[in-house]
C-alpha cells in the first residue's frame, strides 16, 4: 500500500516566521528515506504554506510519486501543466479554512471537473477527486473521467465508539463502489498512528495521504522516524 505523505505543514511552520526553515523540500527528503512513497503538497491559492519555489524543487527531487492537491482553477490547472506532478488532486477550497473541511460536490461541479480532469490527463498526468464517502459521488466520479478518488476519512477519523465503526464503514462501502467501477481508490485526512490501521486493512485500497499526524510526530522524533513508524502500521 502507497503511504503520500504531505509535508504542508513543515512549511506552516516556516510561514509562521516567514523565514527559510523549516524546509519542506529538505522535509521530503527524509520522509523518503523513511520509506514514504510519495510526497503530497497542497498549493493553495494564497500560497498561504507550500510556495511556487517548493514545487518546483520538489519536481525536481522526489524520486517517485508527486501529488499536487489543488482546486480546479484555470491558475492551478496552468501550474499543474507546467510543473507536471505525476498525480493531482483536485480538492475543494476555501480562503478561511485552516485545513480541507470535506470532499468536492462532484456532482454541482461536474461539468468543469470533467473539463479540468480532460486539460490535465491530456499532459500524462493522473488525476484524483477528493470526495466524501458517498455512493452517489463515486458514481458522478467516474462519470468526470477521473483516474481514482481519494475518499475522505475526517469523519471517521474525528467520531469515537459505535459512530466511529459507522463511518468506516460507509468508507469500506466507498473502496468496494470504487473499484466496481473502475476507479483507484485511496483513502486520507485525520488520520493517525491510533485509527489508521482499520483504514489501512481495507481490501483493495491504493494508498494512503497523511500529513498532520506524521508532521507532527517528527517534531519530537524527526522525519524519518516518524514515516518508519507510520509505514509499519500500515503494512503490518
Amino acid at each position: 500500500m502507497i503511504l503520500g505523505v504531505n509535508i504542508d505543514h513543515v512549511a506552516t511552520v516556516r510561514e509562521a516566521r516567514k523565514g527559510m526553515e523549516p524546509d519542506p523540500v529538505m522535509a521530503a527528503t527524509l520522509a523518503v528515506l523513511g520509506g514514504a512513497d510519495g510526497i503530497t503538497v497542497h498549493l493553495r491559492e494564497d500560497r498561504r504554506h507550500i510556495h511556487d519555489r517548493d514545487l518546483k524543487i520538489l519536481r525536481e527531487v522526489v524520486p517517485f510519486e508527486l501529488n499536487l492537491e489543488m482546486a480546479a482553477t484555470k491558475e492551478m490547472i496552468g501550474i499543474a501543466l507546467r510543473v507536471k506532478p505525476d498525480m493531482v488532486t483536485l480538492v475543494p477550497e476555501k480562503r478561511e479554512e485552516l485545513t480541507t473541511e470535506g470532499g468536492l460536490d462532484v456532482k454541482w461541479q461536474k461539468s468543469k471537473l470533467k473539463n479540468a480532469i480532460k486539460r490535465i490527463q491530456g499532459a500524462g498526468i493522473l488525476v484524483s477527486l477528493f470526495i466524501d464517502p458517498s455512493t452517489d459521488a463515486i458514481a458522478v466520479s467516474k462519470e468526470t473521467c477521473a483516474d481514482m478518488v481519494e475518499i475522505h476519512t475526517g469523519l471517521y477519523a474525528n467520531a469515537k465508539g459505535n459512530k466511529q465503526q459507522k463511518e468506516l464503514i460507509k468508507v469500506v462501502r466507498s473502496v468496494k463502489d470504487a473499484l466496481s467501477l473502475g476507479l483507484g481508490a485511496n483513502a486520507g485526512h485525520g488520520l493517525n498512528y491510533f485509527n489508521v490501521k482499520s483504514v489501512a486493512g481495507i481490501e483493495g485500497l491504493r494508498g494512503l495521504y497523511i500529513g498532520h499526524s506524521i508532521v507532527s510526530r517528527a517534531v519530537l522524533v524527526g522525519m524519518e522516524r516518524a514515516v518508519r513508524e507510520m509505514k509499519e502500521l500500515i503494512s503490518g
